[in-house]
């Protein structure tokens, strides 16, 4: 609330006075909007305003800066749904949540000061009950009924789920309940003791642990449409009048929660009520631009109608009879049936009678420091106040530098908060305003970074992470291949628990040739990988042979590879690269003016890739990220750095079209520093392109960016420091063999979202480093796949669809002989969309005016070729129709999918083949994959699929699919690193497990503890694995926060992860447990620690020469019902036989 004395100052505009009437008019430039309104709400305190803009993007921009006037309580959003009409798909949750969270919070002894909605979110009809409802409210101390909470928050629309992950998910494990609730940033558990709340906590999502407590929270539904007992008669009544919806009635009168039902809402309300009918008795309307507001609302029901009639044959329904509508007329708002106050906002030369609030904008971005300073001067010398938000702390302290230099005093309030702002002069503060302005009659001006750089914020939160699936069980179901190190290939048939020698554990079964059967204990489950590798590999026979001759065939055939690889590796080890130096006060700069939130991932990969460029060995990175998951910001970075140093950077991209949009975002980001930025592609004449190449060569030139034209002839660098190859899966053979020319001696950094096999396979057996970016930006939703025949019908509803919502469409037709007879088409079927067409044989010039036109918005529908495929950026694409994706690779599927749907808007994708076409084994299994794979981040996982559907080919040229089909692929991989590793002379890691450790207990997870079969498989995995005590105490932390306390056989299986630690620290081998005896080896005792043996143990035998001890264990440890205390007495044996020191 930083800015809250601004609008207070703003309040005392004269303009303001002038206000009178129930309908009354306001003339006030659009830069200023968000400052009165703020004034305006200053001005009557009690009263709330409901704003109205045209747009959802108007509503969310004028959110954000009245949110800094205000203060996030005060200032609330009223979500339309980002679906459409009929369309059986639900509104996100978080979307349904926040709409019920204001209509609560209007309800409520605390109103909201502002609430703002698009015309589209204020004429929705509201659903049943959503003006009653109540959320559920918990606090640490309350008496609640466990069973009474998840039947309620299953009604709400909370899915019941083993972990939970995303929003609207709900998950109990014994007296612990977790919930993602639909309005809250992070996930939330409830820890019970009995039916009390003993404490109430934040968890992450990725590791799933508590972090924060919480000291109140509330809960609300997930669902907008509530099921309660009046909306299931109607839906039974609906069943004799609308018997063409009985399949979805039948649903909705049964009380069941399903994807899409908020789409029937229309026919489920008796009474229509909107937000403006149900609120607080002092409230007023602003209405942002009527005129707009009308225009909209007329296609929003225009279309409705439209979709309604189209729907009605598919519904065999009469197509006269009107529909239900889900949104009201724009006169509910405006006509005389409106009892509330409105005031219109209009431009000052639509609105000439009108009192004028004399305001404009700060101007456009100059770049002139000296200039701008010289303005602010004036401005305090004639007893200005004047305000300058900066984006955070660390451009609010450049700014204030900058500032400071030319002259001009200022107070800096970014980081102590708390001053008068409206005191003459000038202050700097944080707050992200997306427009500044001045109001000359109050003598006030504040003025955004977006007005001195130029660079337009989008403000948005960092994602919580997804939980890490990269495990080795990732998606494990009985039925599918795993390779056991020993035994080789065989078939997983699930979790079974068996009591063998007195003790009850759970162990792996493992299916192999004839029928045979294994099973593997857990704390042997590092023995077992999951196969990636083909379809449907032999199962080998039990007992290894058959495995072991297969692993030599392959050892013997990588070991031709693993020389290659080994001269590779050496050639980069001992090139002498530059060793960049650390990071400048510049790049600190640069880097804080970012103007989004960095992921975790996409830090550690920022910090990855300088940590390469400060070593003075050449850098060969590849970062793999999803499209749209930040993977040129990292490039920008390094480059910044490399030119910091004063080295050139080359960045080579596959198209002409994604060049010259690299250069406009390196250029943009480089801004304000003495950087020289070109590109060099068909774009540019003959005359262009020379000069281009006349700067490389001198060095006048820092960074350029180009197609392969960079690899040709008479391309000559001064100071070459960095490559970076984006969109690497794009680059032939020939290609490559180009940019090694290039690559001596010099940093490389390759970005891709599909690895091509070949490239993942040398980054998994660390020949090049990687990284991954697995986190998705904070407001990027999952893109809806449809795979099927083509139908024009489904494709021209799409279209309309997206032109409802302001959107753009791309259209792939990937054959330029017809694609403009295409484009005709789609005339025809939409003529109410403007189409344009672009394909790579255009004359250069008219190529890149088409898609500039695109990018700005003249035309909705872009027909064109897979030329989209390489990193375009086009926000306000949300809709993807491909013809033929049958003929498509599954990474250039994947790839293309990912152009849309990067603005946070649900995205669609239609992927089409021909009607009654056969496909091929291959197609079949590319389509099903990208249909399946629609999670956010599924790149990589579409990278190691396309593994497995063409193999992944030798390394280095010759088919090797063969071989990763005898043993799997990661065993393949192990072998390659094994044979890297003995030919360059380090030590091999092995396979099998170091240590074997044979204890009779009973120690397991029991299911009524941890039900999901991969969450059981994932903490063996990792107790099998732990190394030290403070491995075990972390296991155990996190046992007791996710699933509450511990039941005796996972005591059990604790304590034998802590013989475990315990054997790795005086470094045995082997602990095995048999005939009342403990055998234990290698161990070399001291002297000292011989005599303290005889004292611990008076019947024990060792032997020097084998190293071996065995212990003759108590009677008591000796029963044939096994007791725990077995692994107690041996834990404690070895750390006083062998202490610490």
């Amino acid at each position: 609330m930083l800015l809250h004395d601004i609008a207070l100052r703003a309040s005392q505009e004269p303009a303001l006075a002038a206000i009178g009437g129930r309908n009354s008019v306001l003339a006030c430039s659009e830069q200023a909007r968000a400052a009165i309104i703020a004034a305006l709400s200053a001005r009557s305190p009690g009263s709330t305003l409901i704003v109205a803009a045209p747009t959802g993007t108007a509503a969310q921009l004028l959110h954000d800066d009245i949110v800094q006037f205000l203060g996030a309580e005060s200032a609330l959003l009223f979500p339309a749904w980002e679906t459409l009409p009929f369309e059986r798909v639900s509104p996100s949750v978080e979307t349904m949540g926040r709409r019920l969270h204001v209509l609560w919070r209007l309800r409520s002894d605390n109103p909201p000061q502002i609430v703002i909605g698009s015309v589209r979110a204020l004429l929705q009809k509201l659903g049943p009950g959503a003006t009653t409802l109540q959320p559920i409210t918990i606090a640490p101390g309350d008496d609640i009924d466990s069973e009474q909470l998840l039947a309620k928050l299953v009604h709400d629309g909370y899915r019941r789920e083993e972990i939970v992950e995303h929003r609207g998910e709900v998950a109990r494990r014994g007296s612990i309940i977790d919930v993602f609730p639909s309005t809250a940033d992070t996930p939330i558990r409830i820890d019970l003791w009995g039916d009390e709340v003993d404490r109430l906590t934040t968890f992450n999502v990725n590791d799933q642990r508590s972090t924060d407590d919480l000291a109140r929270t509330h809960i609300f539904p997930a669902r907008e449409l509530q099921l309660d007992e009046a909306v299931r008669d109607r839906a039974r009544s609906l069943v004799a009048s609308e018997p063409w919806g009985r399949e979805q009635w039948d649903r909705l009168a049964e009380g069941a929660n399903f994807d899409g039902m908020e789409s029937w809402l229309p026919w489920l309300i008796d009474h229509e009520q909107l937000i403006t009918d149900v609120l607080p008795p002092a409230s007023e309307l602003i209405f942002v631009d009527p005129k707009r507001m009308r225009d909209r609302a007329a296609d929003l029901l225009a279309e409705e109608d439209d979709l309604a009639r189209a729907l009605a044959s598919t519904w065999a329904r009469d197509a006269e009879k009107t529909f239900p509508r889900l949104h009201l007329d724009i006169d509910r708002l405006f006509g005389p049936s409106q009892s509330l106050n409105a005031l219109t906002l209009s431009l000052p030369f639509e609105a000439l009678d009108a009192p004028t609030v004399q305001s404009t904008g700060w101007g456009p971005a100059s770049g002139d420091a000296e200039a701008t300073a010289l303005r602010v001067q004036q401005l305090i010398s004639d007893k200005w106040t004047v305000v300058i938000a900066a984006e955070g702390t660390s451009s609010a302290k450049r700014l204030a530098e900058v500032f400071s230099q030319h002259g001009v005093a200022l107070r800096d309030l970014s980081e102590h908060q708390e001053a008068d702002l409206t005191a003459p002069g000038t202050t700097i503060v944080v707050a992200p305003l997306h427009n500044g302005f001045s109001l000359p009659q109050v003598k006030l001006a504040v003025i955004a970074e977006t007005d001195l750089t130029g660079r337009r914020r989008t403000h948005r939160q960092p994602r919580v992470r997804k939980r890490d699936t990269t495990s080795v069980f990732q998606d494990l179901k009985p039925g599918d291949y795993v390779v056991h190190h020993y035994h080789g290939v065989g078939k997983y048939e699930g979790m079974v628990k068996r009591t063998i020698g007195g003790s009850e554990r759970d162990y792996l079964l493992l299916a192999y040739k004839d029928g045979d059967k294994l099973y593997v204990p857990t704390d042997h489950i590092d023995a077992v990988r999951q196969y990636v590798g083909g379809e449907s590999p032999t199962l080998h026979r039990l007992g290894g042979s058959d495995f072991a001759r297969a692993k030599q065939r392959v050892r013997s055939a990588v070991r031709e590879i693993a020389q290659e690889l080994v001269v590779l590796y050496q050639k980069r080890i001992n090139a002498v690269g530059h060793a960049f130096g650390q990071d400048t006060p510049w790049q600190h700069e640069m880097e804080g003016a970012f103007p989004f939130v960095e992921t975790p991932d996409q830090r550690t990969a920022i910090e990855s890739v300088k940590g390469d460029m400060e070593r003075n060995v050449p850098m060969d990175r590849l970062v793999c990220g999803d499209v749209g998951f930040g993977k040129t910001e990292v490039a920008v970075r390094a480059a910044f750095k490399a030119i910091q140093d004063g080295k050139q950077v080359a960045v080579l991209v596959p198209t002409t079209l994604l060049a010259s949009q690299h250069a406009n975002t390196f250029a943009d980001r480089f801004q304000g520093y003495p950087i020289r930025v070109e590109s060099l592609s068909r774009f540019l004449t003959n005359a262009q392109a020379k000069k281009v190449l006349a700067g490389v060569a001198s060095g006048e030139i820092d960074c350029v960016i180009g197609t392969h034209r960079l690899l040709q002839e008479g391309v000559n660098f001064k100071d070459l420091g960095l490559l970076v190859v984006d969109e690497e899966q794009r680059f032939g053979v020939s290609h490559k063999e180009s940019m090694k020319k290039l690559k001596t001696n010099v940093d490389v950094l390759t970005l891709t979202a599909t690895p091509i096999p070949r490239t993942l396979e040398m980054s998994l057996v660390g020949i090049r480093d990687l990284s991954l970016l697995q986190t998705p930006p904070a407001d990027r939703q999952p893109i809806l796949t449809f795979v099927g025949e083509e139908d024009d019908r489904v494709a021209t509803e799409a279209i309309r669809r997206e032109l409802l919502r302001d959107g753009q469409v791309f259209w792939v037709h990937n054959r330029v002989a017809s694609i403009e007879q295409r484009a005709q088409e789609l005339r025809e079927l939409a003529p109410e969309a403007r189409i344009a067409v672009a394909h790579g044989q255009m004359d250069e010039g008219r190529l890149e005016q088409v898609v500039i036109d695109f990018w700005e918005g003249k035309f909705d529908v872009l027909v064109c070729t897979t030329i989209i495929e390489s990193g375009i950026d086009m926000p306000t694409v949300n809709t993807l129709v491909v013809e033929r994706a049958d003929l498509l690779g599954l990474g250039q599927l994947h790839q293309i999918r990912g152009r849309v749907g990067r603005s946070g808007s649900r995205a669609y994708a239609y992927l089409f083949y021909p009607r009654n076409k056969v496909l091929s084994e291959d197609a079949y299994e590319r389509l099903k994959t990208i249909g399946e794979a629609t999670e956010l981040g599924s790149g990589f996982k579409i990278a190691m699929r396309d593994l497995e559907i063409r193999g992944a080919g030798n390394l280095l040229g010759e088919a090797q699919s063969g071989h990763i089909a005898a043993v799997g692929y990661d065993l393949y991989c192990q072998l390659v690193t094994e044979a890297v590793s003995e030919m360059k002379g380090e030590e091999v890691a092995p396979i099998v497990p170091e240590l074997k450790l044979d204890v009779a207990t009973n120690a397991y997870l029991p299911t009524d503890y941890v039900s999901k079969e991969e969450s059981r498989l994932d903490a063996y995995r990792r107790l099998a694995a732990v190394t030290t005590h403070a491995d075990v105490a972390d296991i155990r932390n996190e046992w007791i926060d996710r699933y509450g306390p511990l039941p005796e056989p996972a005591l059990a299986l604790i304590t034998v992860g802590e013989l475990r630690a315990e054997c790795h620290r005086v470094g045995l081998r082997e602990l095995v447990v048999a005939d009342g005896r403990a055998k234990m080896l290698p161990l070399s005792l001291k002297a000292s620690q011989q005599m303290r043996l005889t004292r611990l143990a008076k019947s024990s035998d060792w032997n020097e020469q084998t190293k071996q001890l065995t212990v003759t264990l108590a009677r008591s440890q000796n029963t044939k019902q096994i007791d725990n205390g077995v692994v107690d007495y041996l834990v404690s044996f070895l750390q006083e036989l062998i202490d610490e020191n």
